[in-house]
């Protein structure tokens, strides 16, 4: 039996590790023959996930031009954020934590403080709260999730650059893992809930001002 191949997965992939190389931005063009050239595959497949992922808002058609990484915008923040806080949160209630994810949890809060530059802490940061949900087994809202959290990323890149801001944040990842070392997720899942509360209106003032 042949192995169908996930091309709208593989191609949102691409572009998020495209984003977090600093090599795409909100409202750049796609260049499809190098992403083809890239994933080895040919150009109409990856036209065709990009038609797909436009439903994420990770991309957006330009009428007879191609696509385009979809630009920011303040309501789109508003919900991504409230509906992402949402699933996390689920997500967190629902699973399980043994001390090899926690020892992750910590190690991965010591690279968010320890980045040398606003790309790294970005992408440390991702990587905590992807840990933070990765021993939950429903595979749709994994699902999901990732289509959120790549739309998440494009957000987090442009703006999450003031040091400032990030002490809270960090504050927040202590109270979470450990509420989460003392078995209380109910408190864990309040701090993370905060936490994106936290990043969502910073976000949002941050959009306020363009």
């Amino acid at each position: 039996m042949a192995v169908k191949i996930n091309y709208r997965d593989k191609v949102r992939e691409y572009l998020l590790q495209e984003m977090q190389q600093g090599a795409l931005a909100p409202g750049q063009r796609i260049n499809l023959a190098a992403f083809s050239r890239a994933l080895g595959i040919s150009v109409t497949p990856i036209r065709e996930a990009l038609t797909q992922l436009q439903q994420s808002h990770i991309v957006r058609a330009i009428p007879n031009k191609g696509f385009s990484i979809a630009e920011v915008n303040h309501e789109e923040a508003k919900n991504l954020y409230e509906l992402v806080a949402h699933l996390e949160v689920l997500a967190l209630e629902e699973s399980e934590f043994d001390h090899t994810l926690i020892h992750q949890l910590k190690k991965q809060r010591n690279l968010i403080v320890n980045a040398k530059n606003a790309l790294d802490r970005v992408n440390a940061y991702m990587e905590f709260h992807r840990l933070l949900t990765s021993n939950y087994k429903n595979s749709v809202v994994q699902q999901i999730l990732k289509d959120l959290k790549t739309r998440v990323f494009f957000y987090e890149r442009a703006f999450m650059a003031d040091d400032s801001f990030h002490y809270n944040s960090n504050d927040q990842h202590d109270a979470i893992i450990s509420a989460i070392e003392d078995d209380n997720i109910p408190s864990a899942a309040l701090v993370l809930r905060m936490n994106w509360k936290l990043i969502q209106n910073y976000i949002e003032k941050q959009l306020a001002t363009l």
